[in-house]
């Protein structure tokens, strides 16, 4: 007799999660490729395109805790393909555009908000609600989602761009949307109960989360107010600031062009971003598993410590071909990348438990913050010094000030040490 295996639904629901972050990565990368191509054709300067992507960046990190709120008042299908079908007409409407406002308002209002609803407090509230075992794990993978789509998509952009011209990319990133849209809108579902199950890894023991009703606004800000009262929450949001300046706000804007100004085709250095992203897949699911089983300061710690390292040493490595240094460093980088989600929910979850996610959005808000501000900053920097060799130091040195936030940051005393399964309750001795 065949003997069926059965999938508990609560995989299903991360995979169309998973895809919904994939697309989202996707569409964030694209003004990588577009600058210069902007550039060439309107004349605009990198420090005013980088304007849009600071607003989208600044958009994408804003929207996520009101978005997490939304989803727990409206539900989490409804919000993602809401979301979906704005990152949609605001990169098909820059077909259209003949001036940097119209750019502002379509790639950093329109296509931030839609982006920023599909973020990683989109990761905490799937993994909160479906997962009670495996959530560190889990949480990694949906984490990587951002950076296989950043692997599927920017070598097709990059190609497009060349053969093409940057308005096919815009409107094949308008087609990858709706098609996300519209699987989100099939199957996606909102709580195990609806599938007729609990969550994965529930024994029957754990109470119902509690779902607070009223104005989503509200709920997050009063979650902010909150939270705002623990020295732990300035310490993450600082520390995750640094994060976005260092990886968003730095890299995945100006890696592409920075290795333009030094000779290297734009299809090679959207290549080499793209690899930054096989290996954060790795490096990524890898921290998941390891914020199940260690101290996640510990892994803060060493992460940040690393990545500012290797910051240091870029400038140099910067040539019309790329060299086994450069590939080193991309490999090194990319497994580095959002290393930092997983032990940074677990520290969220430990110390604001139930109201984790809503925090964790404001987190994330304070990620794109520190993204929009180097976003601009380092355009900004390569227009009035030619280069980026400032940009590249300065958040080399932040990412050791967020060395210091990790190590500063408390065990919650309250919590026993097998309170959360699987998201890591951080144990002193680990």
């Amino acid at each position: 007799m065949v003997r069926v295996l059965r999938v508990h639904p609560a995989w299903s629901v991360a995979a169309v999660a998973f895809v919904a972050l994939m697309g989202a990565a996707a569409f964030r990368s694209a003004p990588g490729v577009l600058m210069d191509p902007l550039h060439r054709e309107f004349g605009w300067s990198h420090g005013l395109i980088s304007v849009a992507v600071s607003l989208n960046l600044l958009l994408f990190g804003l929207t996520a805790p009101f978005a997490a709120a939304l989803m727990e008042r409206f539900g989490i299908r409804r919000v993602t393909v809401a979301a979906l079908l704005l990152v949609g007409a605001g990169s098909g409407l820059t077909v259209l555009m003949t001036e940097p406002w119209q750019l502002i308002v379509c790639w950093g209002l329109l296509v931030g908000l839609g982006t920023g609803s599909m973020a990683l407090a989109f990761v905490s509230t799937v993994v909160d609600r479906w997962f009670v075992a495996r959530r560190g794990l889990v949480s990694g993978v949906l984490t990587a989602a951002s950076a296989t789509g950043q692997l599927v998509f920017l070598p097709v952009e990059a190609a497009l761009v060349e053969g093409w011209g940057w308005r096919a990319a815009s409107l094949t990133i308008t087609a990858a949307a709706l098609l996300v849209a519209l699987l989100v809108r099939l199957v996606m579902r909102e709580h195990p109960r609806d599938a007729g199950t609990s969550a994965y890894g529930a024994t029957g023991d754990e109470p119902e989360p509690a779902r607070e009703r009223g104005n989503p606004a509200l709920l997050a800000v009063r979650a902010l107010a909150g939270a705002a009262r623990n020295p732990v929450f300035w310490l993450l949001a600082g520390g995750f600031a640094i994060c976005g300046a260092s990886t968003n706000g730095l890299v995945n804007t100006h890696f592409v062009p920075a290795a333009h100004d030094h000779g290297m085709p734009t299809t090679t250095a959207a290549g080499l971003l793209a690899i930054i992203g096989v290996f954060d897949v790795l490096g990524t699911v890898a921290s998941g598993y390891l914020t199940d089983k260690i101290n996640p300061r510990v892994l803060l710690a060493v992460y940040y410590t690393l990545r500012g390292v290797s910051l240091f040493v870029l400038p140099q490595l910067f040539a019309p071909e790329p060299g086994v240094e450069m590939v080193l460093f991309v490999v090194f980088y990319g497994l580095d990348w959002v290393a930092t989600v997983p032990p940074t929910m677990a520290l969220c979850r430990e110390h604001f438990e139930e109201k984790a996610p809503v925090v964790f959005g404001w987190v994330f808000a304070s990620h794109q913050v520190g993204a929009a501000a180097v976003a601009g900053g380092a355009g900004l920097i390569r227009d009035v010094f030619g280069d980026y060799a400032v940009a590249w130091y300065g958040s080399g040195a932040l990412c050791l000030l967020a060395t210091a936030f990790s190590v500063s940051i408390r065990r919650n005393t309250r919590r026993s040490s097998g309170e959360d399964r699987g998201a890591n309750p951080a144990r002193a001795g680990s």
